[in-house]
């Protein structure tokens, strides 16, 4: 099995999609995006595709400003196909009642978005 994968991201005024700055859920799927790409390059030295979520769970809000970290791991190795856990966590809030630049590390990260998924590195690309 491979390694867990972590990145992490400052969402943008420009990730911002609703009133209010909130953050498009989307955005967490595409930064899961990343993570499965990265975990598929350890662990078969190809990108691969992603074929598909079986579970998304959105579980907390996220806003400009906010700094998300987004994990996975592969936890089945089949054939061709990986499956993969995945977790973004909010682990900086902007203080914007206090300046427009406060902002604080969060002493328990918050959960916002779970999910799991398959993603397939044909045989022949292959490489470890």
């Amino acid at each position: 099995m491979s390694n867990k994968v972590v990145i992490r991201l400052r969402m943008s005024t420009q990730d911002a999609h609703y009133g209010g700055n909130l953050v498009d859920g989307a955005k967490m799927l595409a930064l899961f995006g990343d993570v499965a790409t990265e975990l598929l390059i350890r662990n078969d030295g190809d990108e691969g595709l992603f074929r598909s979520y079986d579970s998304v769970d959105f579980l907390a809000p996220v806003y400009a400003g906010d700094f998300i970290e987004a994990t996975g791991e592969i936890t089945n190795v089949g054939n061709s196909s990986r499956k993969m856990i995945f977790e973004a966590r909010k682990v900086i809030a902007p203080r914007a009642d206090i300046s427009a630049s406060a902002a604080d590390v969060l002493a328990e990260p918050v959960v916002v978005c779970r999910a799991t998924g398959t993603c397939i590195v044909p045989k022949d690309c292959q490489r470890k």
